[in-house]
């Protein structure tokens, strides 16, 4: 066997340095295709993460007495004005701060025109209708009273508004 010349020895070393580099580079490119499916996959997982608590069911607690379980429950269904019975927390309406106010001597809400309506007028609330009783909701509440369901209306066509209960809260 012939020894190889100085030319062969140095193409066989730069042979198997090219070769070497080829198989770090193909490494190293392998490498960072791991590290980047490891960056977006660790993206994914937060997305994920985050999307599942957004909708992650949140126990709730009923504090205007609608639930049946309520503490508030029965004290709303025996709750009544001189008028009579507010039926119940579900037919009344809690009441903003500036939507209530007293003039003349007497009570005052804003209340829908109709049911289900955007358009709000000032009715002025009858004593009787005032539940003296403490306010255990700690709300102003409201219960009107539409007379659409016997045809009875004003001269514009609108039902006539009437307050069945009224229960005011604080005036601070």
């Amino acid at each position: 066997m012939s020894e190889l010349s100085d030319v062969g020895r140095s193409f066989l070393l730069l042979l198997l340095i090219v070769s070497l580099g080829a198989c770090l580079v193909k490494a190293f490119w392998k490498f960072e295709q791991v590290r980047r499916r490891r960056r977006h996959a660790k993206g994914w997982i937060l997305l994920i993460g985050l999307f599942g608590l957004m909708t992650w069911p949140a126990p709730g607690h009923d504090l205007e007495g609608r639930d049946k379980n309520s503490p508030l429950h029965d004290w709303f269904e025996h709750l009544a004005s001189g008028i009579g019975r507010c039926c119940s927390d579900a037919d009344g309406h809690i009441v903003e701060e500036a939507d209530w106010d007293t003039k003349n001597g007497h009570y005052r809400v804003r209340v829908p025109k109709a049911p289900n309506s955007k358009n709000t007028i000032w009715v002025e609330v009858p004593d009787a209708a005032v539940i003296t009783a403490p306010n255990r909701a700690a709300r102003t509440m409201v219960w009107p009273f539409y007379d659409n369901v016997q045809g009875l209306s004003n001269d514009e066509g609108d039902s006539i508004v009437s307050i069945r209960c009224f229960m005011p809260g604080s005036m601070t």
